[in-house]
This record gives structure tokens, sequence and C-alpha cells, in this order.
């Protein structure tokens, strides 16, 4: 397992050189740059005075030049500065990220509450209510789009009936401590719901349909019939072995989270990484989306990692070295 996972971390390193290649080309290729944007506000600018700012941002060199001094800097944790913010790339990050982290949490540890015991009764139980109401969730959840779902709950608990915040993350001048978490937790339901309904409705599918496969299979025919009763069959036999795939699919869910987080974040003004990337963007501080484009594929790569681990320990069979 430690010769795998060193093997691993050095595949990391070109998978990553080339990611970083293919957002620097495009971020660069994109039309204005900071220094445009910094002088359509200043009239009377001569183009001496541009070609200056250039030389001070150095976007007078060529971009492959502008890129290995880009990863020199990286590669000791300086991403840049950002021309919005007035402060590192890094701490911005660092700064947003916590909510980010408690966004995607929550998302994820509500679709797993939902879709792990669901999705074992409606394979259980096959072919009744519960069942074709589960199938029909199914449907709804990987159907709705997650901006149109947000502006809805919007709508509902927001606007209509004023049981929770319609947006942002805590309410202005609350005494930190406890009474701050207290409110930050009646922010947190809506946009948690939005970011994991389309996860609750796919892990339901994938926990139904692994279970119906596994119950069907000898072992558990064999578990039976020895006697042992039916909760400790599916909770020590079944379950273990239909959970594989589910870890699978979670390895696709986190960066599918953390993709629909710009969303869900900006539909509900929730200030993290995500919103952070899309207003980075459209503001052309391409040092800030830069520098949270790879720290999303460091994420993804890192996840990927941590569910090939965990087969090996859901199913001691599959073997590493």
């Amino acid at each position: 397992m430690q010769r795998y996972v060193i093997r691993r971390l050095v595949q990391m390193v070109p998978i990553l050189l080339g990611i970083s290649i293919v957002v620097f080309a495009l971020l660069a290729a994109a039309p204005g740059d900071q220094v445009d944007l910094l002088i359509s506000g200043v009239p009377g600018l001569t183009p001496a005075d541009v070609i200056r700012l250039k030389h001070v941002y150095g976007l007078d060199e060529p971009p492959h030049v502008r890129y290995v001094k880009w990863l020199e800097r990286a590669a000791q944790g300086d991403f840049g500065w950002s021309r919005t913010y007035r402060e590192p790339v890094a701490t911005l990050i660092l700064d947003r990220l916590g909510n980010t982290v408690s966004l995607a949490a929550g998302a994820l540890a509500l679709a797993l509450a939902v879709a792990i015991p669901v999705g074992i009764y409606s394979a259980l139980h096959q072919y009744s209510a519960l069942d074709y109401a589960a199938t029909l969730f199914t449907f709804f959840g990987v159907s709705v789009p997650v901006f149109w779902f947000g502006i809805m709950l919007i709508y509902l608990f927001g606007v209509n009936w004023h049981l929770l915040p319609p947006g942002g993350i805590n309410s202005p001048g609350v005494a930190p401590g406890l009474p701050l978490l207290a409110d930050r937790l009646k922010y947190l339901p809506l946009p948690t719901l939005a970011l994991g309904l389309v996860f609750m409705a796919s892990f339901t599918r994938y926990t139904r349909s692994s279970m119906l496969e596994v119950v069907r299979q000898d072992f558990v025919r064999t578990a039976r019939a020895k006697g042992l009763p039916g909760r400790v069959v599916i909770r020590r036999h079944a379950l273990r072995n239909a959970l594989i795939p589910l870890v699978t699919v979670l390895g696709v869910a986190v960066p599918g989270i953390l993709a629909g987080a710009p969303l869900t974040e900006t539909v509900f003004s929730w200030p993290g990484v995500g919103k952070l990337l899309v207003d980075s963007t459209l503001g052309a501080d391409y040092a800030v989306a830069q520098g949270i484009i790879m720290f999303i594929a460091v994420m993804v790569i890192g996840v990927n990692l941590l569910v090939d681990i965990a087969y090996g320990i859901l199913d001691p069979r599959i073997r590493f070295d």
C-alpha cells in the first residue's frame, strides 16, 4: 500500500503540470488583461504609461516566459496578487475555503444520510410504494438544474414563508462565538439542500441497484440459510459489498460538488471559493481564477487517491502491490 501511494503521488506531478499549462494558456488567450481593465476607467494615459504598466505586471513578456515564472512562484506557494481584492491569491483562497468546505461537507453528508437508507429499503422492498416514490425522486433530482432549485428554495422558504434567510452567510452585528455559530446554521440548510439534491438522487439510484445485485448473490443466500438474522445479513455481508460502487461514485461526486459550488454559492450569495471563482473570472482577475482552478485540481486528484485506497479497505480481495 505504501509503495502504491508513493507511486500515485509521483504521478500527480505531470498531471498537475499538464492542467496548469492548459489553464494558463486558456486564460492568457482570453481577451483583455488586468492592465486593459485598469486603464479603461483612467482617461489621459499615454501609450508610454500603458507600456510601463504592462512591464510592471510582466505582461510584455511571451506567454511561455510568464508561465515559467508563475510556475516557479507557485511551487513556493505564491500564486500571485489579486488586483480586485488587493491581497495574495493564496490568502484569499484560504479565507474562503472554510465556507466552501462546510457547504460541500454538509451537502455530501445530507446526500449520504438520505440516499443509503432509502436505497437499501427500496432494494429490499422492490416494487413497493416507497420504491416507486424513491424512483420518482431520483428522476426529479437528476433532472432539476441546481440554480433553478436554489431560486425556488429562496422563493418558498425565504421570501414566501420567511422560515430561513434567503442568502448570505450570517446576520450583521452578531457576537462571535456560539451566537455567531448558531446564526450561521440558519443560513446553511437552503444552499446545502440545493447543492446536495442531485447527489442525493444519484446516490439513491446506485445504492438501490448495487443492493439489488448483492442480495441475490450466493454468499447472501448462504448466510440466510445458516439462520442469521436479516439485519445481520444486510449489515455485515450485503451492505459492505454494495457500498463499493458507491465509493466509486463518491470519487466523482466530490469534483461534481466543487463544480456545482460556484452556481450554488452565487445564487445564495455564499462567500466561498466557488463564488470567488465566478467573480474573479467575470472581473478578469485571472490570477485568482487560475489559483482556484489549480486548487480544485489538487483536491480532485487527492480525492481519487483516497477512493482507490478505500477500495482496499472495503474489499480485502483488492491488492495494490
